[in-house]
């Protein structure tokens, strides 16, 4: 064999070994997606705060305070009722999600979860609980959190929960970008959602109606001991520090407990 064959093949060999490297590091990055990305909510938050420092104590100019009465929205169950609940409460398999709309880990675990969950939930398989939470805003400054999870219980008044949490983390700004706590750019998402910019949900997302139920919701966060945002229980077992769960193996979970 010539010298130049010998190279050759030696190239070929090593593009193959740089090749299915890079596919084992996509697979690695894929596999630990939940837990990693809880991290970035919980720890990482630290090392930006002097870049919204200048945002705390403002609140969009909306003049709203956090505080009033506790305002639940219309539907809202469990203890206090501080779940918004998604899909049938005869299903056998329960999902509980604490999230924060600012959380660029919740919407890595709704953009990756969101295609099997909407099946599961829609033929009754599923039933899910969402609780939401203010952590961004305590570690970067700001009221993105609260705005949004206020307006996402507006939404829930007009039955329009689902949709609207979807649009939210769709158009997630970035985690340093206190964006959520205008009203104003909260109400344009809505016109996202058939029907759901209306006088009403208008009112409800100015007044802050529902802040002082958001911020209960966010005590029993931290009571309960969670370490990050989003924090998932599938029928009681946290989901998110699995890191073999995917979401094929969350379908196989949730069809066992219909089956059982």
């Amino acid at each position: 064999m010539s010298e130049k064959n010998r190279d050759g093949k030696r190239t070929a060999r090593e593009r193959l070994a740089v090749e299915r490297e890079k596919q084992k590091s996509a697979e690695r990055r894929r596999r630990t997606l939940i837990v990693g990305a809880s991290v970035v909510c919980v720890l990482g938050l630290a090392a930006v705060i002097g870049v919204v420092a200048a945002n705390s104590g403002k609140d969009s100019g909306s003049g709203r305070s956090g505080a009033g009465p506790v305002v639940a929205p219309s539907g809202s169950q469990g203890k206090d009722s501080l779940a918004i609940p998604v899909g049938k409460d005869g299903a056998k398999s329960a999902l509980t999600v604490w999230e924060d709309f600012r959380c660029p880990a919740c919407q890595a675990f709704e953009t990756t979860y969101r295609s099997t969950l909407r099946p599961l939930v829609d033929a009754g398989q599923l039933k899910v609980t969402y609780h939401l939470a203010t952590l961004i805003d305590g570690n970067l400054r700001g009221t993105g959190s609260r705005h949004a999870a206020n307006a996402a219980a507006c939404a829930q008044d007009a039955g329009k929960f689902r949709d609207y949490h979807d649009v939210l983390y769709e158009n997630q700004p970035k985690e340093t970008d206190d964006a959520y706590g205008s009203n104003a750019k909260l109400i344009e998402l809505a016109g996202k959602v058939s029907g759901l910019d209306t006088p009403a949900f208008r009112t409800c997302v100015e007044d802050g109606t529902h802040d002082s139920w958001v911020a209960k919701s966010n005590k029993a966060f931290q009571s309960a001991g969670f370490t990050g945002t989003p924090t998932v229980l599938l029928d009681g077992r946290n989901i998110y520090q699995d890191q073999t769960m995917t979401p094929a193996k969350l379908k196989q979970l949730v069809r066992a407990a219909n089956k059982g």
